[in-house]
């Protein structure tokens, strides 16, 4: 498996890319922005670009949609309950001062056991609502990314619009915490971490 990581936009939000050695097929998850060095990113391992995946709707993670798909049309997958953010990403940038594009409507919605599949691999969708009421995170080979469900030593927001603390905790506790401790944990800003970890000493867990 190939995996990249990339910080993109003023908010610094990570974006992977997942590429199959042996197909060159390859997802994305999480394209906040930087469309051009995303795509630089694919073609350093000449990967084919077959799915855009959003682990929700929020505009730092999905501003870099339209031109993504624009330039590989690549399917572009999301939770049905955040679909409707995307064509509002302009709107809720400007609220935090920064620009972003609107997205396109995803070419299919994603939920709850789910796959989603290129080359070698599969990526196992899990709905974690909580920071957004269509937060999903993908399994596979012991890795998950949760978008900003869970991070280091802390949780996602839930004080924006469709936000809630006692739901984010829930799918932490119930999805992401069933998993073993050395399942690696990328999330959506900051550092990667483990289950392990965050069972041990994530203050919100206890």
């Amino acid at each position: 498996m190939i995996l990249k990581a990339l910080a993109v936009g003023p908010i610094m939000a990570n974006c992977y890319i997942l590429g199959c050695e042996r197909t060159k097929s390859a997802a994305v998850i999480d394209p906040g922005d930087d469309a051009d060095r995303i795509l630089m990113k694919l073609a350093e391992d000449s990967l084919t670009l077959k799915y855009i995946i959003d682990t929700h709707g929020h505009f730092d993670h999905v501003g870099g949609n339209a031109a993504l798909k624009k330039a590989s049309g690549a399917d572009l997958l999301i939770h049905k309950a955040d679909a409707p953010m995307l064509a509002e990403l302009g709107r809720t940038a400007a609220s935090f001062g920064l620009p972003a594009e609107n997205s396109p409507p995803p070419d299919r919605t994603i939920d709850e056991g789910d796959e989603i599949s290129f080359g070698d691999i599969t990526l196992k969708v899990l709905h974690t609502p909580g920071h957004s009421p269509g937060g999903v995170s993908l399994y596979t080979d012991k890795m998950v990314f949760v978008g900003d469900a869970l991070f280091e030593g802390s949780i996602g927001r839930t004080d924006l619009p469709g936000g809630d603390y006692n739901t984010l905790i829930s799918s932490i506790k119930t999805k992401l915490l069933a998993m073993d401790d050395d399942t690696k944990v990328y999330t959506g800003h900051g550092p990667a971490t483990t289950i392990g970890q965050e069972r041990g000493i994530n203050p919100f867990l206890r």
